[in-house]
């Protein structure tokens, strides 16, 4: 008895995608979390300063999301890829001249149009590269690169700003931007059928823009990120409120060692078994991490909602993206990431704010079970909008059989 060999999913185009993805993430995390700090002290801003620069940043990468989805399936991916990281890495290195909060608000608004054509450009490329039969563990393993930038980022940003100055911290993000043009480089885009730009100049108005297929499981990621983005806008200040505040990083290692602990099973299980087995317990236990975290008073309680979270976000961001992938048509797998990940930032902008505002008026307690709630409608959402779709499809077929 003989067995079918796996395709492989790990040659040099794949790894050099990842670590640009990677090293583009480490740049965003480092500066999300120090910039805050910086507008404050540095320039004396105020707090309402503070969330108009990070808006100004999430507007122009939501924009640019499904703009370049649209290029990248009717243009040169690798072109796209490298100009929005040279114009990254020049947004980085610009920081260093930049002492007003007007120039810098300026400047936000460029690196978020960077960022958003960079991050969906890598998405893309990196779906392209990935053998249709492991499609799930591909994904799943980008996306790890990404959960340890989230992880990695911040902690290396507070520690430069604790120990060194401004000036080294603005350094190690020019570093950063070029190794994610480097590694950009490196990457080999296989030559897809002419038919792809035929078949788009086809679609007419929205639908040069957004990937319909894309849009349902798209809806329950953005109820996913709208809580996720209390996660990390809001975790290091609500442990400083109930006096945990030196479990902050130790919560975000947790947090990341059990994605990466969980990421090689969960792959093969999407591709083996389908979502609906990451899905719903992926539900589950993000919305308990989430209820747990809000009733957190002890590290042990506090670090378990992080291991709690970290298995279910583990579960879900990869399925979900996989989902969006597979769903719509293979010429069209650009535009499909720019959908996806369209209303996941949005959510994500979304949910800091709205949970920002819960927070004021409450606390970060009841924001954290709000937050839970949330999460919980996202599993309502994928069995209307996918679950059910596919069961009926699956009927469908078996009654024409």
């Amino acid at each position: 008895m003989t067995t079918a060999l796996k395709p492989k999913l790990w040659n040099r185009d794949f790894v050099a995608v990842c670590f640009s993805s990677f090293f583009l993430f480490m740049t965003f995390y480092i500066l999300a979390v120090t910039l805050p700090v910086y507008v404050t002290d540095q320039l004396h801003g105020s707090q309402q300063q503070v969330g108009l620069m990070m808006t100004a940043f999430i507007v122009t990468t939501v924009i640019l999301r499904p703009l370049t989805g649209k290029w990248l399936d009717e243009r040169s991916p690798k072109r796209i890829l490298l100009l929005a990281l040279i114009l990254f890495t020049v947004c980085a290195a610009a920081y260093m001249v930049v002492h007003s909060y007007s120039a810098l608000l300026l400047l936000r608004l460029i690196h978020g149009i960077s960022f958003g054509m960079a991050a969906t450009a890598t998405g893309a490329i990196a779906v392209g590269l990935i053998p249709e039969q492991r499609s799930g563990e591909g994904v799943g393993y980008f996306s790890l690169f990404m959960s340890l930038a989230m992880v990695v980022g911040p902690f290396l940003g507070l520690t430069i700003i604790e120990h060194q100055s401004h000036t080294v911290l603005f350094s190690v993000c020019i570093c950063l931007g070029l190794l994610s043009l480097i590694s950009g480089s490196f990457v080999r885009i296989p030559v897809k059928a002419a038919k792809a730009k035929t078949a788009q100049s086809a679609e007419a108005g929205w639908k040069k823009l957004i990937e319909p297929k894309a849009l349902p499981i798209s809806i329950a990621a953005c109820f996913l990120s709208f809580s996720y983005g209390a996660i990390t806008t809001f975790l290091s200040v609500y442990a400083n409120s109930i006096g945990l505040g030196s479990y902050s990083s130790y919560f975000f290692m947790v947090f990341a060692a059990m994605i990466v602990l969980s990421r090689p099973f969960t792959g093969s299980w999407f591709d083996r078994y389908g979502p609906n087995l990451l899905v719903y317990p992926g539900v589950l236990l993000f919305t308990l991490g989430m209820l747990t975290l809000s009733l957190a008073g002890s590290p042990v309680v506090f670090l378990l909602s992080g291991a709690v979270l970290g298995l279910g976000f583990g579960a879900l961001l990869p399925s979900f993206q996989t989902i969006a992938i597979q769903a719509s048509p293979a010429h069209r797998r650009g535009l499909a990431t720019g959908t996806y990940f369209l209303l996941f930032d949005s959510g994500y902008g979304i949910g800091s704010y709205v949970l920002g505002v819960v927070a004021a008026h409450s606390n970060y307690h009841r924001m954290y079970f709000v937050a839970g709630l949330v999460v919980a409608c996202s599993a309502v959402l994928y069995y209307g909008l996918h679950h059910r779709k596919q069961q009926a499809n699956k009927r469908g077929a078996e009654l024409a059989a």
